[in-house]
């Protein structure tokens, strides 16, 4: 079984950390792959490649091969995601999570006879994925990928119009040299303003043209849903419920709802036990609930 394995390989660093068990289908144990130092990785890698291509896919000698070369090169994917560990957006172990899926895609689709370093394949495809991951995921709010796309060929065209122009472009002048409709870039200079989203505590000008002062904050100054404004449409369809009633009914309401006197004290006053005055509300309003649900 160990022929299936070069020999400078066998006598190798790499080759001599595997556990020592019988090898799997010409493959050696790897003990800990996820541990294995880059160089001895990028070794042991090519042994591991050229056996894949001769195995069937689904075997499990396939999938201890493909297993073993993703935790082998998960260096590669923890290389790559420090080049985006202070850009925001996400936690580093999600970020890794996202490149060992472009790794996996690179472990599926690198070819030996291609003659290139399987490091140098890799890495497109690992960095490829975590900038899509933040493309998709760092957006305040969420817009069509054609509008994110958009958004960073506006910029890029701002600034190459800006540094001709020595001023700012007009939405013309970006339409003319994008090949768009000034529709279309209007439509993409309001998406842009779904990238990134201000807290509310932050503190709020006074003017357009005034710095921001400290004390109200945004939250302070933005309108909130009035929980009164449902009552509006009830109140207007009850108005002419009450011009129904009689004129002891209504007094009867008004003294109840509007004074907050109670049932004994509105009794004491018209002359009434509190029982009757009881009997009398539910009465009433059995009838304006009636027609309300009517009315509605």
């Amino acid at each position: 079984m160990t022929s299936a394995i070069s020999a400078p390989y066998r006598d190798s660093t790499a080759y001599k950390r595997t556990t020592g068990r019988a090898p799997v289908n010409g493959l050696p144990r790897v003990a800990d792959p996820s541990r294995m130092a880059p160089r001895d990785a990028k070794g042991l890698s090519r042994v591991f490649f050229d056996r894949l291509r001769d195995l069937e896919e689904g075997t499990p000698e396939y999938q201890y091969a493909r297993n073993t070369l993703i935790e082998m090169n998960l260096s590669l994917v923890r290389f790559a995601a420090r080049r985006f560990r202070n850009r925001g957006g996400g936690e580093m172990e999600d970020i890794v999570q996202v490149g060992t899926v472009g790794l996996i895609k690179a472990i599926d689709r690198f070819d030996l006879s291609r003659e290139v370093e399987f490091t140098t394949f890799a890495v497109p495809y690992i960095v490829g994925e975590i900038k899509r991951y933040f493309r998709d995921s760092s957006w305040a709010v969420h817009v069509p990928r054609r509008l994110q796309e958009l958004r960073t060929e506006l910029a890029k065209a701002r600034d190459g119009l800006a540094a001709a122009l020595g001023r700012d472009a007009t939405v013309a002048e970006l339409a003319e040299f994008l090949g768009l409709g000034e529709d279309e870039v209007i439509e993409g200079m309001v998406a842009a303003n779904g990238y990134t989203a201000g807290s509310l505590d932050l503190p709020a000008a006074d003017s357009e043209d005034s710095p921001p002062q400290g004390g109200r904050s945004y939250g302070d100054i933005i309108g909130d849903v009035d929980p009164a404004m449902e009552l509006v449409d009830d109140f207007h369809a009850l108005a002419p419920l009450l011009g129904e009633l009689d004129d002891r009914d209504r007094r009867i309401l008004e003294m109840r709802f509007g004074r907050e006197m109670t049932q004994a004290a509105i009794g004491a006053e018209l002359d009434l036990s509190q029982m009757h005055v009881s009997r009398l509300l539910t009465r009433t309003l059995g009838r304006l609930r009636a027609g309300l649900l009517t009315e509605n």
